[in-house]
């Protein structure tokens, strides 16, 4: 196993990696939307937040060598799923046919009061 660390991507809050590479696949850690510069929160709302997600995901998979066009799987946690359709057009920017296998599932509280959370498993 190997332990990926970007300075483009939010530090880990906890006892954790912000990816780990192993026999070929990079599990990434679920990225909430925190600017990885300031330490806070991108300001706007759903849409925002979930670019900030993809965008620190995309920088901890750039780091691991690969890229979200290797995504083979991701989870999005909403904190409300009234906001699947704007964090679903968001999403769409950031990825192409074939879209990664996906899950989305409200739950009641993210990290730091998040909208929005989203966890990426790419292949090398």
């Amino acid at each position: 196993m190997k332990a990926i660390h970007t300075d483009n991507a939010p530090a880990a809050i906890g006892p954790y990696s912000q990816a780990i590479e192993v026999n070929g696949f990079v599990y990434a850690s679920g990225q909430i939307p925190i600017v990885p510069e300031t330490g806070n929160f991108v300001e706007g709302g759903i849409q925002e937040q979930t670019r900030q997600c993809l965008t620190n995901a995309a920088n901890i998979m750039k780091a691991a060598g690969t890229d979200l066009a290797h995504v083979v799987k991701t989870t999005v946690f909403l904190s409300d799923m009234t906001n699947f359709a704007a964090m679903n057009e968001v999403y769409a920017e950031f990825f192409s046919q074939p879209y990664p296998a996906r899950s989305a599932v409200a739950v009641k509280d993210l990290p730091k009061g998040a909208l929005v959370e989203v966890e990426c498993i790419a292949a090398k």
